[in-house]
């Protein structure tokens, strides 16, 4: 049986092309590296095709897609064969919509209000404009809804294997409401000029049978609907009688009418663009296609969690992996719920359900306790390793090159909130427009704030917003905690100071709507459910406004080092001290020893590897700037200039170079130009300037593509290529040394660390999708199969460019895991002294629990130990020691030894080393 906390989880990227079965043949390599449960994206039913899992359309079902339910029991029976453990990504918080997939979106269309599934969604019925009924907005038409309708692509049709109606555009199924039948149903037989037939009077009849407001309802609706089938040539009639529906080129009358229908559903079809400004469902971010479930619906939970509760009680899932638990409206209440179910639906003995939730956290912010949950996917910790690691004496010349480079200020924040405020006047307008809409109608429901205009509400919101500084607070029905308190009073406060206007007691309203004191008993009498749901509904929206500006955006404009633009951390972020690490380190052990630690992720905005390169140029800045100076002159004659339109923009091809530099494989790649153009494109869109997703400048999309064929084209661009290989390989010798450190600090670090796939060997992937391409898995099982017990690390590092050094190393450290598990999963953390010449370039701690203890060694900065990136640094380079007293620290061949451990013996062949120690105190040296 798998332990019940990890000793390391491996993240396997499922898809059709790699599904169930593909991932039971790898089960065994997985095992012999040293992986204890695997932790797999999301495996529910999702959208025909998906490349990722999160488009959800049915949790009760396993994906077919992935091999379904007998391809999960050949899985399910790899893995309980080789004692691995199960996690899987679940997303309680979101389905996918549109389309013809989801059976409960189908329903709510069809329904409205009154289907039972309307509970699940989060829609505000009565919030679209101009519209007598209510009803919900979907965006899904690709040009404006009148020049659709005239070119006849909206078509009414009839499915006669169920006697239903809907409406299609391409692939979108949206159904009629049967209301509106008896009416169809009349204007067809008509058109078709079969009153007189069998068929037309027996439809006539079922027709004038639900004639009525609110006829057929709901329980009448199956009945109507099977009666309707059941009847004799009533296809064939309805078929010819459908096109009193078919618009199209001077068909006025047809298109009138179908008009007419649609303007009755329970839906309004519109442009993909109105989705900024109109749409009233609560999405996934910025999604369309994705709507977010309200989980706290006790029903809606029981539904989506079925299957889960199932593959608990048999034993085939051991951890739970909660997407963008954020998004909740209460995550306290589902963690309650969440810990519960899985209490019922496991079988006496068992161990708790290991859970961890992905969630981001700001600068100095704890993460909540919630009922069951051990902690993160680890975003903190991948930036407190990068953070550590970092090299602060470049950070100052780095600053000076990319102001140099780009003419922008380093300052990060005007950055940030200028994103904020573009992603709220574009990208989440909708969301941001529902909740001022609300908050004025709060403020209108009582004479003693009756005067605060609807504009100036508004803008003192978005200045809330705007300040706000990290994802969300966690306020219940009841009051908040004194944290959340401060954090609201403290925003407030920033956005009062940042205030124009008069303030006459706006401010202290808004903050009193925030905090719900605005419906304390002995308080003025506003409405209580308005304000609940505002301050509620809030806490889902500041979550994607951050995720938005900051990461899917001000990351894509600011580049002083692009190895610290990465999820959960602040691009502006200043090294931290090893005092500091070690400080948090042991916080960590106290308090959140179980969470995972990553330093890659399916979300991460570059490889770990290609991070680890990165760093480096913070050890060699005034090299980077002269090579950046030179490439700016070599390619200049590439640029793309058109009036006033410059392609790339100074800032962006600044960025370009750090990206090309990271990303630059070690063997030759022949996809990597089309790569690169990928990721170049989904850069310069997310980062909102020259061009975006929604509007896209092509003459500046067209002006980057060329510039960077240009760049890439050796007949083109020789001198600039030859000198970006020749940095590339020092600094791709830095990445190798430092991917070690960072790999090494996240196996034996407090927490459980996460591999992610592929991350064996070395990792330059770019943002996704292309960081989830497919692994050969075959050539890591031979390359780990090739490897002795005692691997000869000399010829490894001789040979670090194939990655095998990488493999191998992570083996090694997966076996002292296995072996040490207690010592790993909750054994104390103490950091050891150092002296001498490199100690600022030592991060050294042991890991201890009762009398073991593991001795943990890791380098940093190391350019000037390897001649900048020119040979592999061997010991001897290295003026330092550890200081050990009280341990007997294992070296080799039975040997032990206290006191002081040698740089020079440590870092012998890599510049990192872990070994097994004993606690104590003893000042002699023994001999096995």
């Amino acid at each position: 049986m798998p332990p019940a906390i990890p000793t390391a989880t491996y993240r396997l990227q499922l898809t059709a092309d790699f599904g169930f079965d593909a991932a039971t043949a790898i089960v065994p390599y997985l095992k012999r590296l040293g992986i204890s449960h695997v932790y797999a994206s999301p495996f529910m039913k999702a959208r025909k095709g998906s490349t990722h899992g999160y488009d959800i359309v049915d949790h009760t079902q396993l994906n077919p897609e992935l091999g379904g339910e007998e391809g999960f029991a050949r899985l399910s029976a790899a893995l309980k064969q080789h004692d691995i453990g199960l996690i899987l990504d679940f997303v309680p918080n979101h389905v996918g919509v549109h389309y013809a997939d989801n059976p409960w979106w189908l329903d709510v269309l069809e329904w409205g209000p009154a289907s039972p599934h309307a509970a699940s969604f989060d829609i505000d019925w009565e919030m679209l404009p101009f519209r007598a009924r209510g009803g919900v907005l979907l965006p899904i038409i690709g040009s404006s809804y009148g020049k659709t309708l005239e070119a006849g692509v909206i078509e009414l049709r009839y499915d006669a294997a169920d006697g239903s109606f809907s409406a299609w555009y391409f692939e979108h199924r949206l159904p009629i409401a049967p209301q509106r039948y008896s009416e169809i149903l009349r204007t067809i037989v008509r058109e078709a000029g079969a009153e007189n037939s069998d068929a037309g009077r027996a439809i006539l009849d079922l027709a004038a049978r639900y004639t009525g407001l609110g006829h057929p309802s709901r329980k009448e609706a199956p009945e109507f609907k099977a009666a309707l089938q059941a009847i004799p040539g009533a296809a064939e009639v309805i078929t010819r009688g459908l096109d009193a529906y078919r618009a199209g080129e001077g068909r006025a009358t047809q298109i009138q009418a179908l008009h007419n229908l649609l303007e009755r559903q329970h839906y309004k079809l519109g442009h993909w663009q109105l989705a900024s400004s109109e749409i009233n469902y609560r999405r996934f971010f910025d999604v369309n296609t994705l709507a977010g479930l309200r989980v706290e619906d006790a029903g809606t939970f029981e539904a989506i969690h079925s299957r889960v509760k199932k593959l608990l009680s048999d034993g085939q899932l051991q951890g739970l992996r909660l997407d963008h638990i954020d998004g909740l409206r209460d995550p306290a209440q589902y963690f309650q719920r969440l810990r519960r179910l899985a209490r019922d639906a496991q079988s006496a003995g068992a161990p708790p359900l290991y859970t961890v939730i992905e969630k981001i956290l700001g600068e100095g912010e704890a993460l909540h306790r919630f009922a069951g949950v051990h902690g993160t996917t680890g975003y903190e910790w991948l930036n407190v390793i990068t953070r550590v690691l970092l090299d602060g004496r470049g950070l100052k010349p780095l600053d000076e090159t990319w102001r140099q480079a780009s003419n922008l200020s380093p300052a990060f924040d005007p950055v940030l909130k200028a994103a904020k405020r573009r992603v709220l006047e574009t990208l989440l307008l909708s969301e941001f427009t529902v909740l001022t809409r609300l908050l004025a109608r709060i403020a209108s429901g009582h004479y003693s704030t009756r005067d605060f205009s609807a504009d100036n509400l508004r803008q003192v919101f978005e200045l809330y917003v705007l300040h706000f500084p990290v994802y969300r607070t966690y306020l219940t029905g009841n009051s908040p905690t004194q944290l959340d308190r401060k954090l609201i009073e403290d925003t407030i406060a920033k956005a009062r100071a940042d205030w124009f206007g008069a303030d006459d007691g706006i401010f202290e309203f808004l903050k009193d709507v925030l905090t719900m004191d605005l419906v304390k008993p002995g308080r003025a009498l506003h409405s209580k459910p308005r304000v609940r749901r505002f301050a509620l509904k809030v806490q889902q929206f500041t979550g994607p406004t951050m995720a938005k500006s900051l990461e899917d955006t001000a990351f894509y404009r600011y580049h002083r080092l692009l190895a610290l633009n990465e999820v959960g951390g602040d691009p502006a972020a200043p090294e931290m001290p090893i005092a500091a690490f070690h400080e948090a380190m042991q916080s960590r052990a106290k308090d959140w020893p179980h969470g995972m630690t990553a330093t890659m992720t399916h979300d991460a905005k570059r490889g770990e590897d290609a991070r680890a390169r990165l760093l480096s140029l913070a050890e060699i800045p005034g090299e980077w700037a002269s090579a950046v100076g030179k490439w700016k002159l070599l390619n200049a004659p590439h640029l793309v200039v058109d009036g006033d339109m410059r392609a790339p923009s100074p800032a962006f091809e600044y960025m370009l170079y750090q990206a090309l530099i990271g990303a630059w494989p070690l063997s030759p790649d022949p996809d990597f130009t089309d790569r690169f153009q990928g990721f170049a494109l989904k850069a310069a869109r997310e980062g909102k300037q020259e061009t975006n997703w929604l509007n896209p400048n092509l003459a500046y999309e067209e002006g980057v593509r060329l510039f960077i064929d240009r760049l890439l084209d050796p007949k083109l661009s020789g001198p600039f290529l030859e000198s970006v290989d020749s940095l590339h390989r020092r600094l791709s010798l830095l990445g190798a040394l430092n991917g070690l450190s960072q790999l090494t600090l996240k196996a034996t670090m407090p927490g459980v660390p996460d591999f992610y796939q592929g991350t064996e060997f070395w990792d330059f992937s770019l943002v996704d999708p292309d960081n989830r391409r497919p692994v050969d898995f075959d050539a890591r099982a031979a390359a780990l199969e090739s490897l002795d017990d005692k691997p000869d690390w000399a010829t490894l590092t001789a040979n670090w460019s194939d990655g095998r050094v990488k493999l191998a190393w992570t083996h090694h450290l997966l076996k002292l895991r296995r072996d040490q598990a207690a010592l790993f999963s909750d054994g104390d953390y103490r950091p050891l002294a150092v002296k001498g010449a490199h100690r600022d370039h030592i991060v050294a701690f042991a890991r201890t629990r009762g009398s073991e203890a593991m001795i943990v060694v890791v380098a940093k900065g190391l350019a000037a130990l390897s001649d900048e990136g020119r040979q592999w640094p061997t010991g001897d380079a290295f003026d330092g020691a550890i200081e050990t007293k009280g341990y007997a620290v294992e070296i080799g061949d039975g040997e032990t030894t206290s006191g002081e451990l040698q740089l020079r013996d440590l870092f012998r062949h890599l510049p990192v080393a872990v070994h097994r120690a004993r606690l104590t105190g003893a000042k002699r040296v023994r001999r096995g």
